[in-house]
């Protein structure tokens, strides 16, 4: 596992909405569309840098999301850095059951430096099932699970302190 996913794999998820959140916070963590298309709005571009990428093992410590996905003989796993500007904004980590990548979802293996965003929210067969918000010490973060064609994925996002989330509060 990478150091640099460390502060993600820390989230702590709620099971409701916490109480207190500002409505910018909320518009952010509760957000239906695409992320990368909200932080094209606060930058010249959005960037992807690769942490990991690669089939694991579904008995592994690496996929404590296994429970919230059906089991497979192997996951893919991608675990990314996006940028605004070339500054970290958010740590992404997706989690796809191998039986999820068939036809046209076999496109989440080859997205290298695409974001994620810009192949699922071009997907006219795309589903969101649930939005969890997550903290992670002073960090705020959000798992989804999404259906493309019926067939689940596991998004989970943390916003770094650099993210346009944060500027809006201030």
């Amino acid at each position: 596992m990478s150091d640099a996913l460390s502060p993600l794999r820390a989230l702590n998820f709620f099971t409701e909405v916490p109480q207190g959140l500002s409505s910018a916070y909320l518009d952010w963590l509760l957000l239906e569309d695409s992320m990368t298309k909200r932080f094209e709005q606060h930058c010249s571009k959005v960037t992807v840098r690769i942490v990991r990428e690669g089939f694991i093992d579904p008995n592994s410590d690496d996929v404590p999301e296994a429970e919230l996905l059906p089991h497979t003989g192997r996951y893919w796993l991608r675990e990314i850095i996006l940028c605004g500007d070339e500054v970290p904004w958010l740590l992404g980590r997706t989690v796809v059951p191998e039986t999820t990548l068939d036809g046209p979802e076999l496109a989440l293996q080859k997205l290298g430096s695409t974001p994620l965003g810009r192949y699922l929210f071009s997907s006219s067969t795309l589903t969101r099932d649930y939005i969890q918000v997550g903290r992670s010490a002073e960090l705020w973060g959000r798992r989804s699970r999404l259906r493309l064609s019926g067939k689940p994925l596991l998004l989970t996002e943390l916003f770094l302190p650099a993210s346009p989330l944060y500027e809006e509060e201030k």
